[in-house]
């Protein structure tokens, strides 16, 4: 019909998409009244998964749309790169039929659903485009059934292979036809091919009227009952026997997401209540909190949440059932904690997600010294209430007190609760409450690693002298001496090796840890940057992804799987990890807005999908919570290199090396530096890490 252009907006300063009419289509009446068609219908709608319209004008006698810029990637591209996952198919789906539900409450319907018209914004937002097909329903033009109908009749518009039988044949086209090709769309998505297909449109005409879809079970033979009765109601050529309305197509969604969404025995632990009354008392419940889902976790039929992903929901008023369908989780166990002088009062309910029914519940009232008897008999009462037969190790495990001391433990609470922070203040206070612990408790293996990996963080960003080494590299060896079958000490262990250039060594050290807990984020995570140091992009990048895997709610590995796939060349994969990396941090930073990392990470992100103004923003906002600081001025740096601000980007980074930063291996082969590497001034500052460690 014409051509979309990108613009400025001079008098709102907003970017905007202008659709124009090609000169010969707006000598054309009827082409005009289209035009203005779809901008009346899309301006009735105000929905996040729908384009906006900002108005309508004319310049030069050619008619134009002013809506909504939408970058990013349609559907179809995506589709055209393989399946979809299903996480992120499910969130697509789901986006796109809320948004047509909006639409069609407010009496409009699309008419062209069809991949090409579904854009995916660098948030992973839906957005549904082009309107220009959409009719308005009779009881908002003010027509009767009759003459609506006559109106319509023989103006099929449409893509042929997503078009509803109706559509085809002339009839009126409302929302079952929008239900039919969002079908068509689903189908899609889940087989990576069309239902109704053909050498010419005749044939796929000739198969949306008369040819049944190949059964969705041919395709996908492990698909579920649910998929399958969704998927032949909206492609129902009858429109009697199909989904009456979105809100029926949203219900049949979400139940067949469930099973796709809930393996049978997953948990998602939430923080428990903190019922002593005491804020103080917050690290001990939350430190309890994860405690537990360590001990569930140690049960291997059963799959657990990471506490990053239920942390959003700490001290949210919301239902634990509802907390459960948000992130998929068969089952969900919250409780309360109180602890008053030597007494703790625990309690815990496990529930069904589905049903809200509760299937285990128990009250504790113990001495605070039977903490660790209390956690092993949850995790032990949820393997017995899901059917879960321990098998010894498992009990083994489970009944493995780590320290004989509760003061030493409440040490180790107070130093973990700060440790995630990673800031140079918070990973001081961490690593004196472990050494507190350690005292207390000279078996303590747990604080042992605590120490080693304050030490090492210390080391990588804030204070790169040779004392975090090697007290890095002495706490990690004695938390293995300690806990030979400990993940964590051997993870420990690995980075410490790492930063000390012991890269065999760093690399045994993680495989063990692999092979006693394949499922513990830190050591994917470790490994991954250990690789990353020595410029090992590949094996990096996987560590990373499968890090994320691991982590959904983790943004740390995927902007750092961002600069593996930049530094090897694999542009469009960069793209679309860094829209997946914003996604997550996003998230992270409305909860968490003073979190200075997620904003720094988040800035390079945003450079790469185009974003770069608010990229400069994060930055800001970053530099902001604390400009001296080496670990933001080190990520600023790379921003600046990224933007082609080298001045900028050598004056943070050496002001990083002055105020402490030091890991020479992650600045020779950080991928952001490419514009920097050659200069003389980048040479200058790898030769003054090459010397002497600094004493500051």
């Amino acid at each position: 019909m014409g051509t979309v252009y990108r613009a400025q907006d001079l008098t709102l300063g907003r970017e905007t998409a202008l659709k124009f009419l090609s000169a010969d289509m707006a000598a054309d009446p009827q082409a005009r009244k289209r035009l203005l068609k779809e901008a009346q219908a899309a301006s009735r709608l105000n929905h996040p998964s729908i384009a906006t319209i900002y108005e309508v004008n004319e310049s030069e006698d050619l008619p134009f749309i002013a809506m909504e810029l939408v970058t990013g990637a349609s559907l179809k591209q995506m589709l055209q790169r393989g399946v979809l996952d299903t996480a992120q198919f499910l969130d697509i789906a789901r986006q796109i039929a809320e948004g047509l539900q909006e639409a069609h409450h407010a009496g409009v319907f699309h008419r062209d659903i069809k991949p090409a018209n579904i854009m995916l914004d660098p948030r992973s937002r839906v957005k549904i485009l082009d309107f220009g097909l959409a009719i308005l329903a009779p009881r908002e033009l003010g027509e009767t059934e009759e003459t609506f109908a006559t109106t319509t009749q023989n103006s099929t518009g449409g893509t042929v292979p997503y078009m509803s039988p109706e559509q085809l044949r002339g009839e009126p086209a409302e929302a079952r036809s929008d239900i039919f090709s969002f079908g068509v769309l689903l189908y899609e998505c889940l087989t990576g091919r069309l239902p109704f297909r053909g050498e010419t449109s005749i044939d796929i005409l000739h198969a949306i009227l008369r040819t049944p879809h190949i059964p969705l079970r041919t395709l996908l033979p492990e698909i579920s009952p649910e998929w399958e009765n969704l998927i032949d109601r909206c492609l129902a050529k009858s429109v009697a026997q199909r989904c009456a309305s979105m809100e029926e197509v949203l219900d049949a969604l979400r139940r067949a997401a469930a099973p796709a969404l809930r393996p049978e025995k997953s948990v998602a632990v939430l923080y428990f209540a903190n019922l002593s009354g005491d804020k103080e008392d917050e690290y001990f419940r939350d430190g309890m909190t994860e405690d537990i889902i360590t001990e569930i976790a140690k049960i291997k039929e059963l799959q657990l949440f990471p506490r990053s992903a239920v942390l959003a929901f700490r001290d949210q008023p919301l239902p634990a059932a509802q907390i459960g369908r948000q992130l998929g989780a068969a089952y969900v166990l919250d409780g309360s904690i109180r602890r008053a002088g030597s007494r703790l009062r625990i309690t815990a309910q496990l529930a069904e997600t589905r049903s809200g029914h509760s299937v285990w519940a128990e009250r504790y009232d113990r001495q605070l010294e039977d903490v660790f008897a209390i956690q092993g008999e949850i995790a032990q009462n949820i393997a017995r209430a899901l059917r879960v037969v321990l098998t010894d190790k498992e009990k083994r495990e489970i009944e493995k007190a780590p320290t004989s001391e509760v003061q030493a433990y409440d040490y180790y609470l107070r130093g973990r609760q700060v440790f995630f922070q990673f800031r140079r203040k918070g990973l001081e206070f961490a690593r004196q409450m472990f050494a507190r612990a350690i005292v207390i408790d000279p078996s303590y293996a747990r604080a042992f690693a605590g120490v080693a990996d304050c030490c090492s963080f210390l080391y990588m960003y804030f204070d790169a002298r040779e004392d975090n080494l090697r007290e890095a590299a002495a706490a990690s060896r004695r938390a293995i001496e300690l806990d030979p079958e400990s993940a964590d000490a051997h993870a420990s262990r690995g980075l410490a090796e790492s930063l000390n250039k012991n890269y065999e060594a760093a690399e045994k050290e993680f495989e063990i840890a692999l092979r006693l807990n394949p499922e513990l984020f830190e050591t994917c995570y470790f490994y991954a940057r250990s690789c990353f140091a020595q410029g090992q992009m590949e094996k990096a990048a996987g560590l990373f992804q499968k890090a994320s895997r691991l982590n959904p709610a983790d943004y740390q590995s995927r902007a750092q799987l961002v600069g593996c796939l930049r530094s090897l060349g694999r542009m469009e994969e960069t793209r679309e990890a860094s829209v997946d990396a914003l996604r997550v941090m996003e998230r992270h930073v409305e909860l968490y807005p003073e979190d200075a990392r997620a904003l720094y990470l988040g800035a390079g992100a945003l450079i790469e999908v185009g974003d770069t103004k608010r990229s400069l923003e994060w930055t800001a906002r970053a530099l902001a919570i604390d400009p001296e600081e080496s670990a933001i001025l080190y990520n600023v740096a790379c921003t600046y290199s990224l933007l082609g601000e080298k001045e900028q980007a050598l004056d943070c980074l050496e002001k990083a090396v002055r105020n402490g930063f030091g890991h020479k291996a992650w600045v020779e082969n950080d991928p952001d530096f490419a514009s920097l590497r050659n200069l003389p001034r980048f040479q200058a500052l790898l030769q003054r890490l090459s010397g002497p460690p600094s004493q500051g």
